[in-house]
Protein backbone atom coordinates (compact mmCIF):
# COMPACT_ATOMS: atom_id res chain seq x y z
CA UNK A 1 0.00 0.00 0.00
CA UNK A 2 1.45 3.42 -1.14
CA UNK A 3 2.17 5.92 2.00
CA UNK A 4 -0.14 8.60 -0.03
CA UNK A 5 -3.34 6.21 0.73
CA UNK A 6 -2.76 6.10 4.17
CA UNK A 7 -2.73 9.72 4.87
CA UNK A 8 -6.95 9.99 5.33
CA UNK A 9 -6.41 7.27 7.83
CA UNK A 10 -3.89 9.54 9.36
CA UNK A 11 -6.13 11.95 8.88
CA UNK A 12 -9.51 10.38 11.09
CA UNK A 13 -6.58 9.12 13.78
CA UNK A 14 -5.58 12.80 14.42
CA UNK A 15 -9.29 13.42 14.20
CA UNK A 16 -10.26 11.16 17.13
CA UNK A 17 -7.13 13.38 19.30
CA UNK A 18 -8.59 16.49 18.60
CA UNK A 19 -12.01 15.64 19.23
CA UNK A 20 -10.41 14.42 22.89
CA UNK A 21 -9.08 17.60 22.98
CA UNK A 22 -5.64 15.60 22.72
CA UNK A 23 -3.66 18.26 19.82
CA UNK A 24 -5.55 21.47 18.82
CA UNK A 25 -7.46 21.75 15.43
CA UNK A 26 -5.08 23.79 13.81
CA UNK A 27 -2.05 21.80 14.63
CA UNK A 28 -4.05 18.11 13.56
CA UNK A 29 -4.59 19.57 10.28
CA UNK A 30 -1.07 21.01 9.97
CA UNK A 31 0.17 17.85 10.82
CA UNK A 32 -2.36 15.59 8.50
CA UNK A 33 -0.75 17.92 5.61
CA UNK A 34 3.06 17.50 6.73
CA UNK A 35 2.75 13.97 6.34
CA UNK A 36 1.89 14.42 2.47
CA UNK A 37 4.40 11.34 0.21
CA UNK A 38 6.99 12.98 -1.85
CA UNK A 39 5.67 14.25 -5.56
CA UNK A 40 2.27 14.55 -4.85
CA UNK A 41 -0.27 15.27 -7.26
CA UNK A 42 -3.38 17.77 -6.76
CA UNK A 43 -6.02 15.35 -5.23
CA UNK A 44 -8.79 15.76 -2.36
CA UNK A 45 -10.37 13.79 0.33
CA UNK A 46 -14.08 15.29 0.86
CA UNK A 47 -15.55 14.19 3.75
CA UNK A 48 -19.79 13.30 3.44
CA UNK A 49 -19.60 16.60 6.14
CA UNK A 50 -19.07 19.28 3.71
CA UNK A 51 -15.27 19.96 4.01
CA UNK A 52 -12.61 18.82 2.50
CA UNK A 53 -8.51 18.02 2.06
CA UNK A 54 -7.09 20.04 -0.37
CA UNK A 55 -3.34 19.06 -1.56
CA UNK A 56 -1.46 20.97 -4.41
CA UNK A 57 1.40 22.21 -5.50
CA UNK A 58 3.34 25.37 -5.29
CA UNK A 59 6.13 26.44 -7.69
CA UNK A 60 9.19 28.41 -5.03
CA UNK A 61 11.89 30.72 -6.28
CA UNK A 62 13.47 31.37 -3.08
CA UNK A 63 16.15 33.99 -3.02
CA UNK A 64 19.04 33.85 -0.16
CA UNK A 65 17.00 36.17 2.38
CA UNK A 66 13.84 36.82 1.96
CA UNK A 67 11.14 36.52 -0.75
CA UNK A 68 7.67 37.16 -1.09
CA UNK A 69 5.53 34.25 -2.56
CA UNK A 70 1.93 33.78 -3.33
CA UNK A 71 -0.53 31.12 -4.16
CA UNK A 72 -3.65 31.80 -6.05
CA UNK A 73 -5.33 28.63 -6.26
CA UNK A 74 -6.70 28.69 -2.71
CA UNK A 75 -10.55 28.34 -2.15
CA UNK A 76 -12.73 31.37 -0.77
CA UNK A 77 -13.86 29.07 2.58
CA UNK A 78 -10.12 27.66 3.27
CA UNK A 79 -9.13 27.20 6.99
CA UNK A 80 -6.23 28.94 6.51
CA UNK A 81 -4.89 27.68 10.49
CA UNK A 82 -4.53 24.50 8.54
CA UNK A 83 -2.00 25.35 6.03
CA UNK A 84 0.88 23.86 5.99
CA UNK A 85 3.91 24.62 3.06
CA UNK A 86 6.69 21.99 2.93
CA UNK A 87 9.67 20.99 0.47
CA UNK A 88 8.36 16.98 0.18
CA UNK A 89 12.00 16.29 -0.49
CA UNK A 90 12.79 17.90 2.73
CA UNK A 91 15.99 19.33 1.01
CA UNK A 92 14.96 22.95 1.18
CA UNK A 93 15.30 24.74 4.99
CA UNK A 94 13.05 27.81 5.10
CA UNK A 95 10.70 29.99 7.53
CA UNK A 96 7.55 31.35 6.73
CA UNK A 97 7.80 34.74 8.66
CA UNK A 98 4.19 35.96 7.63
CA UNK A 99 1.00 34.31 6.01
CA UNK A 100 -1.52 36.60 4.43
CA UNK A 101 -4.92 35.27 3.13
CA UNK A 102 -6.94 37.76 0.65
CA UNK A 103 -10.57 36.62 -0.17
CA UNK A 104 -11.90 39.54 -1.98
CA UNK A 105 -11.46 39.15 -5.94
CA UNK A 106 -11.68 41.26 -8.35
CA UNK A 107 -15.22 42.54 -9.30
CA UNK A 108 -17.15 45.67 -10.10
CA UNK A 109 -17.97 46.62 -6.76
CA UNK A 110 -14.91 45.97 -5.19
CA UNK A 111 -12.75 48.35 -8.38
CA UNK A 112 -15.92 51.16 -7.36
CA UNK A 113 -15.05 50.42 -3.57
CA UNK A 114 -10.85 51.23 -4.45
CA UNK A 115 -11.73 54.23 -6.72
CA UNK A 116 -13.93 55.55 -3.82
CA UNK A 117 -12.95 59.33 -4.00
CA UNK A 118 -11.82 59.52 -7.53
CA UNK A 119 -13.27 60.55 -11.08
CA UNK A 120 -13.19 57.60 -13.39
CA UNK A 121 -14.88 57.70 -16.53
CA UNK A 122 -18.63 55.95 -17.66
CA UNK A 123 -19.47 54.50 -21.36
CA UNK A 124 -23.37 55.20 -21.87
CA UNK A 125 -24.96 53.16 -24.11
CA UNK A 126 -28.55 54.20 -25.92
CA UNK A 127 -30.33 52.38 -28.06
CA UNK A 128 -29.66 53.47 -31.48
CA UNK A 129 -27.35 56.24 -30.67
CA UNK A 130 -23.34 56.10 -30.70
CA UNK A 131 -21.78 54.97 -27.28
CA UNK A 132 -20.62 58.16 -25.34
CA UNK A 133 -18.94 58.59 -22.06
CA UNK A 134 -19.31 61.32 -18.97
CA UNK A 135 -16.77 61.70 -16.07
CA UNK A 136 -17.99 61.12 -12.29
CA UNK A 137 -16.39 60.94 -9.27
CA UNK A 138 -16.69 58.06 -6.95
CA UNK A 139 -18.57 59.65 -3.82
CA UNK A 140 -19.84 55.69 -2.61
CA UNK A 141 -18.86 52.60 -4.09
CA UNK A 142 -22.04 50.89 -2.34
CA UNK A 143 -19.74 47.86 -1.91
CA UNK A 144 -19.18 45.83 1.77
CA UNK A 145 -17.13 42.15 2.09
CA UNK A 146 -19.83 40.67 4.32
CA UNK A 147 -22.17 41.25 1.15
CA UNK A 148 -24.31 43.82 2.54
CA UNK A 149 -24.28 46.18 -0.54
CA UNK A 150 -25.76 49.68 -0.59
CA UNK A 151 -26.79 52.10 -3.46
CA UNK A 152 -23.69 54.18 -5.10
CA UNK A 153 -23.29 57.25 -5.45
CA UNK A 154 -21.73 59.36 -8.09
CA UNK A 155 -21.45 62.84 -8.70
CA UNK A 156 -21.70 63.56 -11.98
CA UNK A 157 -21.85 67.00 -13.15
CA UNK A 158 -22.19 68.42 -9.92
CA UNK A 159 -25.29 66.39 -9.26
CA UNK A 160 -24.92 63.21 -6.94
CA UNK A 161 -26.51 60.28 -8.54
CA UNK A 162 -27.76 56.87 -6.70
CA UNK A 163 -26.75 54.67 -9.74
CA UNK A 164 -23.89 54.17 -11.85
CA UNK A 165 -24.50 56.11 -15.04
CA UNK A 166 -23.60 54.16 -16.99
CA UNK A 167 -20.65 51.20 -17.43
CA UNK A 168 -17.73 51.93 -15.08
CA UNK A 169 -13.98 52.14 -17.08
CA UNK A 170 -11.49 51.52 -14.20
CA UNK A 171 -7.94 52.12 -14.48
CA UNK A 172 -5.08 49.40 -14.85
CA UNK A 173 -4.93 46.88 -12.06
CA UNK A 174 -2.69 47.43 -9.11
CA UNK A 175 -0.31 45.26 -7.52
CA UNK A 176 -1.97 44.37 -4.52
CA UNK A 177 -5.19 43.77 -6.47
CA UNK A 178 -5.81 39.95 -6.39
CA UNK A 179 -8.07 37.73 -9.17
CA UNK A 180 -9.08 34.72 -6.76
CA UNK A 181 -8.42 34.09 -2.78
CA UNK A 182 -5.00 33.89 -2.38
CA UNK A 183 -2.44 33.13 0.22
CA UNK A 184 0.65 35.45 0.15
CA UNK A 185 3.69 34.02 1.87
CA UNK A 186 6.93 36.39 3.87
CA UNK A 187 9.57 33.31 3.44
CA UNK A 188 13.13 33.81 4.89
CA UNK A 189 15.65 31.21 3.03
CA UNK A 190 18.71 30.70 3.99
CA UNK A 191 19.89 29.90 0.49
CA UNK A 192 18.62 30.22 -2.98
CA UNK A 193 16.34 27.63 -4.10
CA UNK A 194 13.61 26.97 -6.98
CA UNK A 195 11.26 23.67 -6.69
CA UNK A 196 7.73 22.68 -6.32
CA UNK A 197 6.55 23.39 -2.42
CA UNK A 198 3.33 21.50 -1.69
CA UNK A 199 0.46 22.82 0.01
CA UNK A 200 -1.97 21.30 1.65
CA UNK A 201 -5.61 23.06 3.72
CA UNK A 202 -9.01 22.05 4.80
CA UNK A 203 -11.39 23.88 3.50
CA UNK A 204 -15.14 23.76 3.56
CA UNK A 205 -17.95 24.16 0.23
CA UNK A 206 -16.66 20.85 -0.88
CA UNK A 207 -19.59 17.66 -0.12
CA UNK A 208 -20.22 14.96 -1.75
CA UNK A 209 -23.61 12.59 -0.92
CA UNK A 210 -24.81 8.90 -2.36
CA UNK A 211 -27.98 8.67 -3.79
CA UNK A 212 -29.19 4.89 -4.99
CA UNK A 213 -32.10 4.64 -7.98
CA UNK A 214 -34.00 1.09 -7.51
CA UNK A 215 -35.75 -0.66 -9.99
CA UNK A 216 -38.35 -3.42 -9.47
CA UNK A 217 -41.16 -4.89 -11.35
CA UNK A 218 -44.29 -4.73 -10.39
CA UNK A 219 -44.66 -8.26 -8.47
CA UNK A 220 -41.68 -10.57 -7.38
CA UNK A 221 -38.62 -10.08 -5.43
CA UNK A 222 -35.75 -8.72 -7.96
CA UNK A 223 -34.62 -5.32 -8.13
CA UNK A 224 -31.93 -3.66 -9.61
CA UNK A 225 -29.74 -0.99 -7.89
CA UNK A 226 -27.76 2.38 -9.69
CA UNK A 227 -25.70 4.05 -7.25
CA UNK A 228 -24.63 7.74 -7.90
CA UNK A 229 -21.92 9.87 -6.09
CA UNK A 230 -23.15 13.48 -6.10
CA UNK A 231 -20.39 15.99 -5.87
CA UNK A 232 -20.97 19.75 -5.14
CA UNK A 233 -18.46 22.41 -5.12
CA UNK A 234 -19.15 25.51 -3.38
CA UNK A 235 -15.80 26.72 -1.96
CA UNK A 236 -15.41 28.89 -4.40
CA UNK A 237 -12.58 27.49 -6.43
CA UNK A 238 -12.53 24.80 -9.47
CA UNK A 239 -10.37 21.93 -9.40
CA UNK A 240 -9.10 20.36 -12.90
CA UNK A 241 -8.57 16.68 -13.74
CA UNK A 242 -7.87 15.97 -9.68
CA UNK A 243 -7.60 12.70 -7.96
CA UNK A 244 -10.72 12.64 -5.47
CA UNK A 245 -11.53 10.10 -2.89
CA UNK A 246 -14.34 9.89 -0.36
CA UNK A 247 -14.07 9.59 3.57
CA UNK A 248 -17.49 7.97 4.56
CA UNK A 249 -18.34 7.75 8.30
CA UNK A 250 -19.12 10.04 11.17
CA UNK A 251 -16.10 11.78 11.41
CA UNK A 252 -15.67 14.32 14.42
CA UNK A 253 -15.36 17.69 13.48
CA UNK A 254 -15.59 20.82 15.25
CA UNK A 255 -17.60 23.05 13.57
CA UNK A 256 -16.71 26.57 12.59
CA UNK A 257 -19.63 29.42 12.70
CA UNK A 258 -21.49 28.82 8.96
CA UNK A 259 -20.22 31.23 6.12
CA UNK A 260 -22.84 33.53 4.76
CA UNK A 261 -29.57 11.80 -12.30
CA UNK A 262 -30.33 9.94 -14.80
CA UNK A 263 -31.35 6.02 -13.89
CA UNK A 264 -30.82 3.13 -15.52
CA UNK A 265 -32.12 -0.41 -15.60
CA UNK A 266 -30.79 -2.60 -18.16
CA UNK A 267 -28.87 -6.32 -18.38
CA UNK A 268 -24.89 -6.26 -18.44
CA UNK A 269 -22.02 -8.06 -18.10
CA UNK A 270 -20.44 -6.17 -15.00
CA UNK A 271 -17.01 -8.46 -15.44
CA UNK A 272 -16.26 -6.62 -18.60
CA UNK A 273 -17.12 -3.03 -16.81
CA UNK A 274 -14.22 -0.77 -15.20
CA UNK A 275 -14.70 -0.31 -11.57
CA UNK A 276 -15.99 3.36 -11.07
CA UNK A 277 -15.05 3.84 -7.67
CA UNK A 278 -12.66 1.10 -5.14
CA UNK A 279 -13.48 1.18 -1.55
CA UNK A 280 -11.98 0.00 1.58
CA UNK A 281 -11.50 0.30 5.25
CA UNK A 282 -9.68 2.83 7.13
CA UNK A 283 -9.72 2.87 10.80
CA UNK A 284 -13.86 3.36 11.79
CA UNK A 285 -14.18 4.83 8.60
CA UNK A 286 -14.42 3.66 4.92
CA UNK A 287 -12.42 5.65 2.00
CA UNK A 288 -13.59 5.42 -1.54
CA UNK A 289 -11.25 6.28 -4.10
CA UNK A 290 -12.56 7.65 -8.09
CA UNK A 291 -10.50 5.53 -10.62
CA UNK A 292 -11.12 8.83 -12.97
CA UNK A 293 -9.76 12.11 -12.27
CA UNK A 294 -12.52 14.47 -12.21
CA UNK A 295 -13.00 18.58 -12.48
CA UNK A 296 -15.24 19.99 -10.36
CA UNK A 297 -15.85 23.44 -11.25
CA UNK A 298 -17.04 25.82 -8.45
CA UNK A 299 -20.59 26.00 -8.05
CA UNK A 300 -21.24 22.63 -9.95
CA UNK A 301 -23.04 19.76 -9.05
CA UNK A 302 -21.44 16.24 -10.59
CA UNK A 303 -22.33 12.52 -10.13
CA UNK A 304 -20.45 9.55 -11.06
CA UNK A 305 -21.69 6.27 -11.24
CA UNK A 306 -20.61 4.07 -8.63
CA UNK A 307 -22.29 0.74 -8.65
CA UNK A 308 -24.52 -1.13 -10.74
CA UNK A 309 -26.15 -4.36 -9.68
CA UNK A 310 -28.71 -6.15 -11.12
CA UNK A 311 -30.70 -9.09 -9.92
CA UNK A 312 -30.53 -7.93 -5.94
CA UNK A 313 -33.37 -9.67 -3.83
CA UNK A 314 -35.08 -7.61 -2.02
CA UNK A 315 -38.69 -8.70 -0.50
CA UNK A 316 -41.33 -6.78 0.10
CA UNK A 317 -42.48 -6.67 3.68
CA UNK A 318 -45.76 -5.68 5.33
CA UNK A 319 -45.83 -4.61 8.41
CA UNK A 320 -49.05 -3.62 10.71
CA UNK A 321 -48.22 -1.12 13.42
CA UNK A 322 -51.06 -0.19 15.12
CA UNK A 323 -50.20 2.17 17.78
CA UNK A 324 -48.49 4.18 15.43
CA UNK A 325 -49.45 7.04 13.21
CA UNK A 326 -46.02 7.13 11.45
CA UNK A 327 -43.71 4.65 10.75
CA UNK A 328 -41.03 4.74 13.75
CA UNK A 329 -42.92 6.60 15.20
CA UNK A 330 -43.63 6.01 19.32
CA UNK A 331 -44.39 9.37 21.42
CA UNK A 332 -46.99 8.23 23.98
CA UNK A 333 -46.58 8.52 27.76
CA UNK A 334 -46.58 5.27 29.63
CA UNK A 335 -48.19 6.52 32.61
CA UNK A 336 -51.41 7.16 31.09
CA UNK A 337 -54.83 5.55 31.14
CA UNK A 338 -55.01 5.87 27.12
CA UNK A 339 -50.82 4.80 26.80
CA UNK A 340 -50.47 2.95 23.79
CA UNK A 341 -54.02 2.90 22.73
CA UNK A 342 -54.10 5.67 19.79
CA UNK A 343 -54.75 3.93 16.14
CA UNK A 344 -54.40 3.81 12.96
CA UNK A 345 -55.01 2.18 9.30
CA UNK A 346 -51.92 1.99 7.52
CA UNK A 347 -49.99 -1.19 6.91
CA UNK A 348 -46.43 -0.42 5.71
CA UNK A 349 -44.80 -1.14 2.92
CA UNK A 350 -41.08 -1.98 3.39
CA UNK A 351 -37.78 -3.22 1.22
CA UNK A 352 -35.47 -5.81 2.75
CA UNK A 353 -31.94 -6.62 1.26
CA UNK A 354 -28.72 -8.40 2.28
CA UNK A 355 -25.78 -6.31 1.11
CA UNK A 356 -23.40 -9.25 0.51
CA UNK A 357 -22.00 -10.31 -2.97
CA UNK A 358 -24.10 -13.75 -2.72
CA UNK A 359 -26.96 -11.11 -3.31
CA UNK A 360 -25.03 -9.25 -6.35
CA UNK A 361 -23.84 -6.29 -3.69
CA UNK A 362 -21.41 -6.58 -0.89
CA UNK A 363 -20.09 -2.94 -1.39
CA UNK A 364 -20.02 -1.13 1.56
CA UNK A 365 -22.63 1.78 1.22
CA UNK A 366 -22.42 5.11 2.42
CA UNK A 367 -25.23 6.52 3.74
CA UNK A 368 -27.93 8.29 1.19
CA UNK A 369 -31.05 8.19 -0.43
CA UNK A 370 -32.76 5.26 -1.94
CA UNK A 371 -35.44 5.99 -4.67
CA UNK A 372 -37.78 3.09 -5.45
CA UNK A 373 -39.42 2.75 -9.44
CA UNK A 374 -41.26 0.28 -9.83
CA UNK A 375 -41.90 -1.04 -13.80
CA UNK A 376 -45.23 -1.38 -15.09
CA UNK A 377 -46.71 -4.57 -17.28
CA UNK A 378 -45.83 -1.68 -20.56
CA UNK A 379 -42.50 -1.16 -19.19
CA UNK A 380 -43.02 2.26 -17.80
CA UNK A 381 -41.15 3.14 -14.36
CA UNK A 382 -43.39 4.83 -11.75
CA UNK A 383 -41.88 6.46 -8.68
CA UNK A 384 -43.23 4.31 -5.60
CA UNK A 385 -41.40 5.80 -2.81
CA UNK A 386 -38.03 7.32 -1.03
CA UNK A 387 -36.42 6.68 2.37
CA UNK A 388 -32.67 6.94 3.49
CA UNK A 389 -29.98 4.75 4.74
CA UNK A 390 -27.39 4.93 7.08
CA UNK A 391 -24.29 3.65 6.23
CA UNK A 392 -24.11 -0.41 5.50
CA UNK A 393 -21.03 -2.39 5.86
CA UNK A 394 -20.71 -5.45 3.89
CA UNK A 395 -22.79 -8.56 4.22
CA UNK A 396 -25.52 -6.42 6.82
CA UNK A 397 -29.12 -6.54 6.12
CA UNK A 398 -30.90 -3.25 4.64
CA UNK A 399 -35.08 -2.50 5.51
CA UNK A 400 -36.18 0.72 4.16
CA UNK A 401 -39.75 1.49 4.58
CA UNK A 402 -41.05 2.97 0.96
CA UNK A 403 -44.86 3.82 1.89
CA UNK A 404 -48.01 3.02 3.11
CA UNK A 405 -50.02 -0.37 1.10
CA UNK A 406 -53.12 0.50 -0.80
CA UNK A 407 -54.86 -2.65 -0.48
CA UNK A 408 -54.00 -4.06 2.77
CA UNK A 409 -55.76 -2.58 6.14
CA UNK A 410 -55.43 -2.23 9.94
CA UNK A 411 -57.78 -2.22 12.60
CA UNK A 412 -56.79 -2.37 16.41
CA UNK A 413 -58.95 -1.99 19.88
CA UNK A 414 -57.90 -2.40 23.37
CA UNK A 415 -61.35 -4.64 24.66
CA UNK A 416 -59.77 -4.67 28.14
CA UNK A 417 -57.97 -2.51 30.92
CA UNK A 418 -57.88 -3.37 34.23
CA UNK A 419 -55.86 -2.26 36.73
CA UNK A 420 -54.54 -3.64 40.62
CA UNK A 421 -53.21 -0.72 42.51
CA UNK A 422 -53.47 -2.83 45.76
CA UNK A 423 -51.37 -5.32 43.85
CA UNK A 424 -49.10 -3.07 41.21
CA UNK A 425 -50.68 -5.23 38.48
CA UNK A 426 -52.49 -4.10 35.21
CA UNK A 427 -54.31 -6.20 32.01
CA UNK A 428 -54.85 -4.97 28.83
CA UNK A 429 -56.61 -7.23 25.95
CA UNK A 430 -56.10 -6.20 22.61
CA UNK A 431 -58.29 -6.70 19.20
CA UNK A 432 -56.34 -6.77 15.81
CA UNK A 433 -58.09 -6.90 12.06
CA UNK A 434 -56.41 -6.71 9.47
CA UNK A 435 -57.69 -7.37 5.75
CA UNK A 436 -56.13 -8.23 2.36
CA UNK A 437 -57.63 -7.12 -0.55
CA UNK A 438 -55.11 -7.82 -3.20
CA UNK A 439 -55.74 -10.32 -5.54
CA UNK A 440 -52.83 -12.35 -4.08
CA UNK A 441 -51.74 -13.93 -0.71
CA UNK A 442 -49.67 -11.65 1.96
CA UNK A 443 -47.91 -12.33 5.06
CA UNK A 444 -48.72 -9.05 7.54
CA UNK A 445 -46.69 -8.95 10.64
CA UNK A 446 -48.45 -7.28 13.23
CA UNK A 447 -46.50 -5.77 15.40
CA UNK A 448 -47.30 -4.94 19.16
CA UNK A 449 -45.55 -2.79 21.77
CA UNK A 450 -45.72 -4.26 25.28
CA UNK A 451 -43.82 -0.84 26.16
CA UNK A 452 -46.23 0.34 29.36
CA UNK A 453 -43.69 -1.49 32.15
CA UNK A 454 -40.82 -3.86 31.88
CA UNK A 455 -42.25 -6.23 33.32
CA UNK A 456 -44.84 -8.14 31.24
CA UNK A 457 -46.22 -11.60 29.95
CA UNK A 458 -48.87 -12.45 27.35
CA UNK A 459 -51.21 -14.37 29.32
CA UNK A 460 -53.66 -15.41 26.27
CA UNK A 461 -52.88 -15.03 22.89
CA UNK A 462 -54.85 -16.25 19.73
CA UNK A 463 -51.98 -17.23 17.72
CA UNK A 464 -47.95 -17.67 18.18
CA UNK A 465 -45.92 -14.48 18.05
CA UNK A 466 -42.09 -13.56 17.77
CA UNK A 467 -40.33 -11.47 20.36
CA UNK A 468 -38.00 -9.16 18.63
CA UNK A 469 -37.16 -7.10 21.86
CA UNK A 470 -37.65 -6.94 25.50
CA UNK A 471 -41.32 -4.85 24.61
CA UNK A 472 -41.76 -5.84 21.02
CA UNK A 473 -43.78 -8.86 19.96
CA UNK A 474 -44.45 -9.69 16.35
CA UNK A 475 -47.65 -11.70 14.88
CA UNK A 476 -47.03 -13.40 11.04
CA UNK A 477 -50.66 -13.46 10.02
CA UNK A 478 -51.10 -14.90 6.09
CA UNK A 479 -53.87 -13.60 4.39
CA UNK A 480 -55.38 -14.86 1.08
CA UNK A 481 -57.13 -12.42 -0.88
CA UNK A 482 -59.97 -10.63 0.66
CA UNK A 483 -59.46 -12.68 3.63
CA UNK A 484 -59.53 -11.46 7.14
CA UNK A 485 -58.05 -12.34 10.54
CA UNK A 486 -58.27 -11.22 13.74
CA UNK A 487 -55.26 -11.38 16.53
CA UNK A 488 -56.14 -11.29 20.01
CA UNK A 489 -53.93 -11.33 23.17
CA UNK A 490 -53.84 -10.17 26.95
CA UNK A 491 -50.63 -8.38 28.11
CA UNK A 492 -50.40 -8.82 31.75
CA UNK A 493 -47.85 -6.21 33.30
CA UNK A 494 -46.34 -5.88 37.01
CA UNK A 495 -44.30 -3.55 39.22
Amino acid sequence: MAFSEDLPLIVSILMKMQAAATIPLPFFTSLAAALLPVGAEPSLTIYNHGFAVVRDSVPLDLKAGITEARFSGMTAQAETDSVILRDPTGKVKFQILEQAYRNDPVSSGLMLQLNEGKTIGFEIREPNKPNRSVQGKIIRSGYSVDGQTSQPIIEVDGNLRFSLPGEPLFPALGDDTILNPTLTWTINSAEAAAFDAEIAYVTDGLSWQADYNIVAADKGDMIDMVGWVTFKNQSGTGFKQSKVKLMAGDVNKLQAQPVMPRMKAMAMDMSQMEEAVTGKSFDEFHLYTIARPLTLRDQETKQVEFIRSNGVKAPKIFVYDGATMNYGAWNFFRGEGDYGVPTNKKVWVLREFKNSSENNLGMPLPKGRLRFYSQDDDGSLQFTGENQIDHTPKDETVRVYVGNSFDLVGERRRTVYKVDNANNQLDETFEVKVRNRKKEPVEIRVVEHLTRFDNWEVKEKSADFRKLDNHTIEFPVTLKPDEEKIVTYRVHYSW
